[in-house]
């Protein structure tokens, strides 16, 4: 059955059948989004149900002809509230701080150079990557590209972008926990 026949099952008559093919079909790409954005997997569990729920009360307003790049989106929004909510949370607690303590804050300055030396670091370490992971990385991060757009233009499935995606991260972070910076 089709994105679109399953929304109309849904939203028509109700199914309950049907909403549960689509969170099967794209339970595992909304995690992973949400995963990405989140770097939890608690608090991609949280996007994941939310973003089903919102789909859900919002289904008969969709128009496309795939859910996977909605339901994404949908994800990728309700990550990025969910963040900001719990930055405000973390701002107004610092903000309730007497003035006395907030002087034993450290306040970072625009430029570090061991910032620059980890940019550094992470650039030779995406360089030392084979092409086609590279390619991936510049797909997603420099270029934006939404994992479908990545997945038709390398010719692979989208959930085999995400897995690829999530197994570069992961090969760079222990790259660059290996490696650690040396002190300045």
């Amino acid at each position: 059955m089709t994105d679109r026949e399953l929304a109309y099952q849904v939203t028509q008559r109700g199914s309950q059948k049907a909403f549960a093919e689509i969170v099967h079909r794209y339970s595992g790409i909304v995690f992973s989004k949400a995963l990405g954005v989140i770097h939890t997997e608690e608090g991609a569990a949280e996007v994941t149900q939310q973003t089903f729920v919102r789909a859900y009360t919002n289904l008969d307003a969709w128009r496309g002809t795939e859910l996977g790049p909605w339901l994404t989106a949908i994800a990728v929004h309700t990550a990025l509230k969910l963040l900001d909510k719990e930055r405000r949370r973390r701002t107004s607690s610092i903000d309730d701080l007497p003035t006395s303590e907030l002087g034993a804050i450290p306040v970072e300055s625009s430029y570090s150079a061991e910032h620059e030396a980890r940019l550094q670091q992470m650039e030779a370490a995406i360089a030392a990557l084979p092409e086609d992971d590279q390619q991936l990385l510049r797909l997603h991060y420099y270029e934006q590209c939404k994992t479908a757009d990545i997945a038709r233009r390398t010719g692979l499935s989208q959930s085999n972008v995400l897995v690829k995606l999530h197994r570069i991260r992961e090969r760079l972070r222990k790259n660059l926990q290996t490696h650690p910076l040396p002190s300045l």
